[in-house]
């Protein structure tokens, strides 16, 4: 084994040991969590106000509101998806 890679070793084991735990991956995850619980909530009201629609019991108007709101959460929802796989990509392209 190479110097430089016991150094490297050394050097990742002593970083990874003065990182705190938990203190950015959870606000993140939270974050995510809190988003997919958003697009659900209105992707299930989209539904329900289309539902009543079909039975006469929503008005038009609340129905173009909640197909409206509907396609702005998944038009966010893709070009978040778009982002996180470019990001990936330019990773994956990094000389190492």
């Amino acid at each position: 084994m190479d110097i430089k890679n016991v150094q490297a070793a050394r050097v990742y084991a002593d970083a990874k040991l003065a990182a705190p735990v938990g203190s950015a991956g959870s606000s993140a995850e939270d974050a995510g969590a809190e988003f997919l619980q958003s697009l659900v909530g209105t992707l299930q009201r989209g539904e329900d106000t289309a539902r009543a629609a079909m039975t006469g019991n929503a008005d038009p108007h609340a129905l173009v509101e909640a197909l409206a709101s509907s396609q702005t959460a998944v038009e966010t929802v893709v070009t978040v998806r778009d982002r996180v796989v470019e990001a990936y990509q330019e990773i994956l392209r990094m000389p190492v």
